[in-house]
């Protein structure tokens, strides 16, 4: 009997059988932030400082506080011998006197180990500070020890790329070994140098053994500080670079924002169409009660208005441009308001008067002489065109 012979299979299906086979790994390498090729926008940057999200390497912070204690255990180095001393001779009278008292026994052990440590740890925390400080300025938020657990995902592949695979990692690794490496070298040289001094100390007293040793350990702690502090500054600039990436934006995301803080586009089109109508009707009330109206001829309009007993200066009562413009022309017709065409002075009084002002000295001279002649002719007609002021 002969073997059945198998159906070729579908691509789809192949398709799907090699994702599912290979879907872990290619995961490791996809893109994070795929779709997010846009700069943040202030407000974005804003909003993220307000939440604790801030551009800042933990090193420079470490290497001050390691930098600044070691100077604290210098200056105080005189003060903290005293209080061991003080506290070993408490202790072996103590002890030598037969009291026994576990209570008082351990609250003079805290005190004396308060007296010890308390300088050191303000000067550590002001340094921790500092290093926080000169980094971001002065913030402070509770996001980012708030607990959400929206953010926790079982996804390994996610966790691999962004633990193994993602420049981050790369760099940290690179950062770590080279502090190894550094760190390393400085012992190996500082101890070389002192190696005959630590042959002999052995025959020294066991203070001055002390003090020797402390020294080395010393002078190694602080060149080491000095060095994670001068890689701290790469570590910096390469932790604003990623959080610059961090809060890129996709194109969409740009746009709700500017939906956002100006507004959705529809919504602003109805109420410039809204504030069309209002000046629309503001100047069917205003246009009648002009005493002429500027033209442009066509592109500018502007209606003014002159009392000598309640105004100091001729009012512009409307203008308009384009569209209003010709509204305001429709109304001075219907309503046998003079039309005056002078190009420049519709024009300069469109552009700096506004609605309700009188209008400037330097205006007053062609406007006077526009006003006397309606004035003079009576009528309410179109007077004729001017190019000059």
């Amino acid at each position: 009997m002969k073997e059945a012979m198998e159906l070729p299979k579908k691509p789809e299906e192949i398709g799907r059988k090699a994702e599912d086979q290979f879907d872990m790994h290619l995961q490791w390498f996809a893109a994070e932030d795929e779709g997010r090729t846009e700069e943040p926008t202030e407000r974005k940057i804003r909003r993220a400082r307000e939440e604790g999200k801030v551009a800042k390497s933990g090193d420079i912070a470490s290497a001050l506080v390691m930098l600044f204690g070691l100077l604290a255990l210098f200056v105080f180095s005189g003060g903290i011998i005293r209080i061991i001393t003080d506290m070993v001779r408490h202790f072996i009278t103590v002890s030598v006197s037969g009291s026994s008292d576990m209570l008082v026994g351990f609250n003079v052990l805290g005190s004396y180990l308060l007296r010890l440590i308390s300088p050191v740890i303000m000067v550590c925390l002001l340094a921790a500070i500092l290093g926080n400080v000169v980094q971001v300025g002065f913030v402070f938020s509770t996001k980012p020890i708030t607990p959400d657990f929206s953010k926790i995902s079982l996804n390994f592949s996610r966790w691999a790329q962004k633990a193994f695979l993602s420049t981050e990692a790369l760099f940290n690794f690179f950062k770590s070994v080279t502090k190894i490496v550094i760190i390393a070298f400085l012992a190996y040289i500082s101890i070389r140098n002192e190696i005959p001094r630590l042959v002999n100390a052995t025959k020294l007293p066991l203070l001055e053994a002390m003090l020797l040793i402390s020294g080395i350990a010393f002078r190694m702690m602080l060149w080491a500080a000095i060095l994670m502090l001068i890689l701290a500054v790469p570590d910096y600039f390469f932790q604003r670079r990623q959080h610059r990436d961090s809060l890129k934006m996709s194109k969409h995301e740009i746009k709700e924002e500017l939906k956002e803080t100006e507004g959705d586009p529809l919504i602003r089109s109805r109420l410039r169409q809204r504030m069309q109508e209002v000046l629309s009707f503001s100047m069917a009330r205003q246009v009648p009660e002009a005493d002429v109206v500027i033209t442009n001829p066509t592109h500018f309009a502007v209606a003014l208005k002159w009392n000598s007993q309640t105004m100091h200066a001729p009012t512009v009562i409307a203008k308009g441009q384009d569209n209003l413009s010709m509204r305001i022309r429709e109304i001075a017709r219907s309503n046998d308001i003079p039309l005056v065409e002078n190009r420049p002075l519709a024009r300069a009084l469109y552009d700096n008067v506004e609605l309700g002002n009188e209008i400037p000295e330097e205006y007053w001279e062609v406007v006077s002489v526009i006003l006397a002649e309606v004035y003079r002719l009576g009528n309410r007609a179109v007077i004729g065109a001017s190019s000059s002021g």
